[in-house]
């Protein structure tokens, strides 16, 4: 059983930064393949980003490719999702999720591939 927790949501502006964090607990974070997901209202939930569990290969969906950047700090059991240049249509709520049982160095980008999901941290971009 993996619990996760999201924060660092909030409202900005454009062109503005904020830092997600994902506390992970129940299993040590390098046993895990994380990844980042948001759903804006209306819309299906979507991939943005994921991370190996060992090696740090990461995967980034187009739209945020060059504007986020995931890391994980395994010490701290802690995934976070750094997000710079924000535009009003990265306004969604965004999950943090774990699969574990993965290969140790490839990032999962499909939904269906995770087991655990976070409650979701608001991120809401003003123009």
């Amino acid at each position: 059983q993996v619990q996760l927790v999201e924060s660092g949501g909030g409202l900005v502006q454009a062109g503005d930064s904020l830092r997600l964090s994902c506390a992970a607990s129940g299993r040590t974070l390098s046993s895990i393949a994380m990844g980042w997901f948001r759903q804006a209202l209306g819309n299906e939930r979507e991939f943005v980003s994921a991370i190996s569990r060992i090696g740090g290969n990461t995967v980034y969906a187009e739209s945020v490719k060059g504007r986020f950047a995931i890391s994980r700090d395994n010490a701290k059991n802690t995934v976070y999702l750094q997000l710079n240049s924000l535009k009003p249509e990265d306004t969604a709520i965004y999950y943090c999720a774990a699969r574990t049982a993965s290969y140790s160095g490839r990032a999962y980008s499909k939904d269906v591939e995770y087991d655990y999901w976070g409650q979701g941290t608001q991120v809401t971009v003003s123009s």
